[in-house]
């Protein structure tokens, strides 16, 4: 698909038909993620893929945004192996995995995959629940599947703001 086409037409899915997504349509996803650019290449993320009974439960015990989504995808990093930019006031942590996160994202809607991004997430529950190891911190949660019939963008969707509001020359 054509990129301006991919980033004009994904939207927030809020309505899953619950199907999960096919294999090799979520290792193409996957790896768009493996692709990604980190600070110094460190590639400290790390993605759960959350498909079975199980795993979707716990996905509901700590957000209540699944939607009905067939597959999640859990992107946490490695905090003991992150960046520390000059001046150490930042680290490459939450960024890489947001980089990490996007490219998932888009990489979806390029595959007719449907996502939402979730943030509303209880984190240190969702830490527990999925028995994540001491060193890694959960950056978010991808709800993939298919849009349920009649689901689609909110209204205000394709309303944006001019460059000319968000952007400056200096």
């Amino acid at each position: 698909m054509d990129f301006r086409k991919v980033v004009e037409d994904r939207y927030s899915c809020k309505s899953y038909d619950g199907r999960k997504v096919e294999q090799p349509i979520l290792d193409r996803i996957l790896e768009a993620g493996r692709l990604a650019p980190t600070a110094k290449n460190l590639q400290e993320q790390h993605i759960y893929v959350l498909q079975s009974d199980e795993a979707l439960a716990k996905v509901d015990m700590v957000t209540p945004c699944r939607y009905n989504a067939g597959t999640c995808l859990l992107v946490a990093f490695d905090k003991d192996n992150v960046y520390t930019y000059p001046g150490s006031q930042r680290e490459s942590g939450v960024e890489d995995a947001t980089i990490v996160a996007t490219h998932l994202m888009l990489a979806a809607a390029n595959e007719g995959v449907d996502s939402c991004w979730l943030n509303c997430i209880d984190l240190a529950k969702a830490h527990k629940e999925f028995g994540l190891p001491d060193n890694e911190e959960v950056l978010m949660i991808l709800d993939l599947g298919y849009a349920k019939e009649g689901t689609g963008p909110l209204a205000n969707h394709g309303s944006r703001k001019p460059l000319t509001e968000t952007v400056t020359y200096l």
